[in-house]
């Protein structure tokens, strides 16, 4: 039967690939294996060692490289056979870990990503640490988490989360296994935009339900892994009942809710609930619990005779219900003879009528359903045997009167023997004492006879014989030269009596040692020494003899000497000599038996020689195989350990990649790969024993061949128009060879379409711009570098073309009191374009360019409680126009109350008051010029019009607010003197308004100051101007206000 399983496993380095298996069985079985269905002999398999002995087989790998290791993934089962059947293992298997390559990601701030780990595929569940290079762990929390698949996920990204050292490491408890993956670069840029809040969403699992299966009695963890800002928290509750607080834990930041030893009463629904301020999300999770086989009933390995019926019964359950099969000696029911002394039943028993000698067999029962299989070996051994009582003959059994009495006959035989019992009698020695109605009863009793050593200081009593009750004298074995103490001890059901007093000193006399010691040997480890070591008992006068000689040339002649205790140490003997030892136990009465003479050897030192006859063939661009000639043993100068194999890189990097082979003591030949391509390598050879390295073997230089390049550093997408992709990458940086070129290949990643190919034949190119590609497509692009062994491994990029840009089609608009906050989607995929929005402030018209890709935007310098047109432009075109008022409450408002102020007394006569003040101003400008004829009023009027004061024609609203911000000397003396100048007057408002503006026309001021009359009053306004209402599309009519902004 299969004593000892193989096992599952993951190959992470050479040493981890042993494959075991042990059985017992009589006479010993036969080892043979199968890897995936298919016949597998390793033993002629030049790169497998087979390890093969009594009980057991295992196998394991000779390469030193992991590539050579991914032929041996597969599943195998372990077959052990005699003449009396076959036993099948249980399958195991075996896969390998494989490379994998450096991550980099850029994020921005305010988004959530995923570093993925991605551990190897095992049966051994890993445990995940993300750590730092200072082997730190990366610091965990509700905002960043681990998920069961190993990733780390962070809720939302801040700029502390950027650095270049996020490394998964993944450890196997059961192989003591950690295995540290490549290192993860996160870089984190600041956004562009406020940081905002978000709703929670799911990150693992996703959507709204997931179904999750669980199998009986084992762990389950559901996960609630989400995303958002701030970081939601997260709830659990079962919706069909109560959740089991013996049984259910919560993991994680709340994140996992974790089962143990689960059953089927926890399958139902649960829910998850994750909030924070922006909103609720939950998900709903439905548990199914199902079970892998388990035995209910197992048949029994028995003796039968021939012509008896077997029956063999094996039931299982699972669920789903498992399905019950049989083989013999591995080999299916279905594929052996008919034979109709078989009968299989419905419930999965197998009936044998009428068993030969032939049915002698190793049965198998299997039940198997979709989460496992299960397998039970039952021997049948048909044979006849005669009748064996294998009891013990006048056993005495002891009971109390009122027992039951069970008296044991244990038979053996084929056919089963019958029993049958014969009572001659039953006989109890009862002594009955009565005693205030107290009964005791007395059973036999045994003696116990110690002794004591009077040689050792403290008193020490040790059992030496026991007797049986009715003797009343013993025989003991003692050793010679020794005094003893004895006494002795009555032992019955009840418990010990106390002991005797001990009897007189008792010495026994002297005799000769009767043996030697054993397990000399030598155990030299200084040179010109032998030490050995011996180990026995004492005597009078006790004592060692020890005899050594050489083993070669020395003749009869034995060295004697002798020591009372090991070891003894003989010098001047000469490196690593060969001695017979021999040592005899001696004392004053006599000498011990003759001993057997033992090889010893003395001290070791270095070798002396180095290998010779060293050569080197080139394989391939990787793979060497080094051949020498062994050292004689005389030079070894100890016990040959083996051979060490240097090669060294002749420039800096690969320098860096010395190797040291070991090989061992009977090898003359060893094939080494991992080495660099197309580089230039030295190597050289030693010979070691257990005292260190011999002198190294002549240099011998050679090269490996080319191969094929590494994957190329870098490769950037950029995409000049909609239908052109222009690809920059850097050369290899391991070229392997000399480059003569690149291959790239791309298809669109979004369907099955073919793989076109582009082949660049210069090296020496660095880009290539692909047209007429599909600009609703997203492509994959591979470019390998190309050698003249190959094509090399590639690097991979996806993406899409860049669509022409637009500005945005609907703005969002969020006003404050002094600010108003835009937003809008900003197009994927789409080129960044820069739009214009026009307003009017305290300081006139206002132009001010946004990039389309911002999504966000604030105008800031708002007067609160004002109302603003703004007008978006972009190539001179109104695409969006709305009205917003700033919230509060104005500081200088110009008129609060309608009608219009200028129906008002008071305001006429201040109007009157400031043109009667104009006109006597103008007639002493004029009195003072005709006086003075220096100053001509007219010739001034009809001189260059100042550039300030020109019509304008065509010109954009930043031309309007120049021409505002720079005002006349004399328009600045009559503001210094007057407020009509004032600037909150510039106010929007729903009412009429008097503005005093010298150097631009006043009804399109007006218009502007008044933008809640319509826009038929911009008749004045130039076709191709931002103010004309004929360009403002009709779809930004009836814009709100305001806009609240959700994610």
């Amino acid at each position: 039967m299969i004593t000892t399983q193989p096992e599952s496993v993951t190959v992470f380095s050479v040493e981890d690939l042993v494959m075991s298996c042990e059985a017992s069985g009589s006479p010993p079985p036969i080892f043979r294996w199968t890897k995936d269905g298919e016949e597998f002999d390793p033993g002629t398999d030049p790169e497998l060692k087979v390890a093969e002995n009594a009980g057991s087989f295992a196998f394991y790998t000779l390469s030193n490289t992991m590539d050579t290791l991914k032929q041996y993934q597969g599943k195998y089962v372990c077959y052990a056979s005699n003449e009396l059947g076959t036993a099948v293992s249980n399958e195991a298997t075996l896969s390998t870990d494989g490379n994998e390559k450096k991550v980099s990601v850029k994020s921005e701030a305010g988004s959530s990503i995923v570093l993925k780990c991605n551990p190897p595929q095992s049966s051994m569940e890993p445990i995940i640490h993300w750590m730092d290079w200072k082997l730190h762990h990366i610091k965990l929390s509700k905002r960043v988490v681990v998920g069961k698949d190993g990733n780390l996920y962070f809720a939302y990204l801040t700029t502390e989360d950027s650095r270049n050292d996020y490394t998964c490491n993944v450890q196997y408890l059961a192989t003591r296994t950690i295995l540290a993956k490549e290192p993860i670069t996160l870089t984190v840029a600041p956004s562009n935009s406020l940081l905002r809040n978000k709703r929670p969403q799911m990150m693992r699992p996703t959507g709204s339900h997931s179904v999750y299966h669980a199998l009986r009695g084992q762990t389950m963890e559901l996960e609630c892994i989400v995303q958002g800002h701030p970081t939601p928290d997260v709830t659990w509750l079962r919706k069909d009942g109560e959740l089991s607080e013996s049984r259910t834990s919560k993991e994680m930041f709340d994140r996992r809710l974790h089962f143990t030893n689960i059953s089927e009463s926890d399958a139902g629904e649960y829910q998850c609930s994750a909030n924070n301020s922006q909103g609720k999300l939950t998900h709903i999770y439905t548990v199914i619990v199902e079970a892998a086989p388990y035995w209910t009933k197992e048949p029994v390995s028995q003796l039968y005779a021939p012509g008896e019926t077997v029956r063999l019964d094996c039931q299982a359950d699972g669920i789903p219900t498992p399905t019950i099969s049989w083989t013999i000696n591995g080999i299916p029911l279905s594929a052996t003879d008919k034979d109709s002394r078989r009968t299989l039943t419905s419930g999965g028993s197998l009936i044998l009528n009428d068993v030969s000698f032939g049915d002698t067999a190793i049965y198998q029962c299997q039940a198997s359903n979709k989460h496992g299989t299960i397998i039970t070996n039952t021997n049948v051994y048909v044979i006849e045997l005669p009748p064996q009582i294998l009891s013990e003959d006048r056993n005495i059994y002891t009971f109390t009167e009122g027992q039951k009495a069970s008296l044991e006959c244990e038979t053996f035989g084929s056919p089963k023997p019958k029993v049958t019992c014969l009572f001659l009698f039953l006989f109890f020695t009862v002594h009955l004492i009565l005693f205030h109605q107290t009964l005791i009863f007395f059973v036999d009793t045994e003696y116990v006879v110690e002794f004591e050593d009077q040689g050792l200081k403290d008193e020490h009593w040790e059992e030496l014989k026991k007797v049986r009750g009715s003797e009343q004298h013993a025989s003991l074995p003692l050793w010679p030269y020794m005094s003893y103490r004895f006494r002795v001890i009555a032992i019955n059901e009840v418990g010990r009596s106390d002991p005797s007093k001990p009897s007189e000193i008792y010495n026994t006399p002297a005799e000769a040692p009767d043996n030697n010691p054993e397990d000399v040997r030598s155990e030299s480890t200084n040179q010109n020494t032998l030490e050995m070591d011996q180990r026995n008992f004492n005597g009078p006068n006790f004592r060692y003899m020890v005899l050594w000689r050489r083993a070669v040339g020395s003749g009869p002649y034995w060295h004697v000497n002798s020591t009372a205790a090991p070891p003894f140490v003989v010098n001047d003997v000469g490196n690593f000599s060969a001695f017979e030892i021999k040592v005899q136990a001696v004392n004053d009465i006599g000498e011990g038996p003759e001993p057997d003479p033992v090889i010893g050897y003395s001290g070791e030192d270095v070798p002396l020689d180095a290998p010779m006859n060293v050569g080197v063939v080139l394989i391939n661009s990787t793979t060497i195989k080094a051949s020498w000639a062994p050292v004689e043993k005389a030079k070894v100068r100890g016990h040959l350990l083996g051979y060490k194999v240097l090669i060294l890189g002749l420039r800096a990097k690969e320098s860096e990649e010395t190797k040291v082979v070991e090989t061992g003591p009977n090898e003359e030949r060893r094939v080494i790969s991992d080495l660099r391509p197309y580089s230039h390598y030295n190597l050289a050879m030693t010979v070691f024993n257990s005292k260190g390295e011999g002198p190294a073997s002549e240099t011998l230089e050679f090269k490996t061949h080319e191969g094929v390049p590494g994957p190329p550093t870098s490769l950037m997408l950029d995409s000049p128009s909609e239908t052109e992709m222009t690809l920059h990458w850097t050369p290899p940086g391991q070229p392997n060879g000399v480059l003569i070129g690149y291959l790239l290949q791309y298809q669109r990643s979004d369907d099955d379409s073919p793989m076109q190919v582009e082949t660049i034949d210069d090296p020496t190119v660095g880009h290539l711009t692909l047209r007429s590609l599909d600009r609703h497509s997203h492509y994959r692009f591979y470019l390998r570098g190309r050698t003249t062994a190959g094509d090399g491994e590639p690097i991979m990029r996806e993406g899409a073309t860049t669509l022409d840009g637009a500005p945005p089609a609907f703005v969002n608009l969020s006003a404050g009191e002094n600010a108003v906050n835009l937003s809008w989607v900003a197009k994927k995929r789409h080129r960044n374009v820069r739009f214009q929005i026009y307003y009017l402030n305290k300081k006139g018209i206002i132009s001010e360019k946004v990039n389309s890709s911002q999504s966000f935007y604030q105008l800031q310098g708002l007067t609160p409680g004002s109302q603003y047109l703004l007008r978006f432009t972009y190539n001179n075109f109104t695409f969006f126009e709305a009205e917003i008022k700033t919230e509060g409450t104005g500081t200088m408002r110009v008129t609060e109350v309608q009608p219009s102020f200028a129906t008002q007394g008071w305001f006429i006569g201040v109007v009157s008051a400031i043109v009667l003040l104009l006109l006597i101003l103008l007639i002493l400008c004029f009195i003072k010029r005709s006086k003075g004829g220096k100053y001509s009023v007219k010739d001034k009027e009809e001189g260059p019009m100042d550039s300030e004061a020109r019509p304008m024609k065509d010109e954009t609203f930043g031309e309007y607010s120049y021409l505002e911000e720079k005002r006349t000397t004399s328009q600045a003396s009559l503001c210094e003197e007057s407020k009509l100048c004032s600037q909150d007057n510039l106010d929007f408002n729903g009412s009429s308004a008097m503005t005093m503006e010298l150097n631009i026309d006043e009804s399109l001021v007006s218009q502007l100051s008044r933008p809640s009359e319509g826009t038929e009053v911009l008749h004045g306004v130039p076709d191709n101007s931002p103010l004309n209402p004929t360009t403002v599309s009709a779809a930004t009519n009836g814009m709100p206000n305001s806009v609240t902004i959700l994610d």
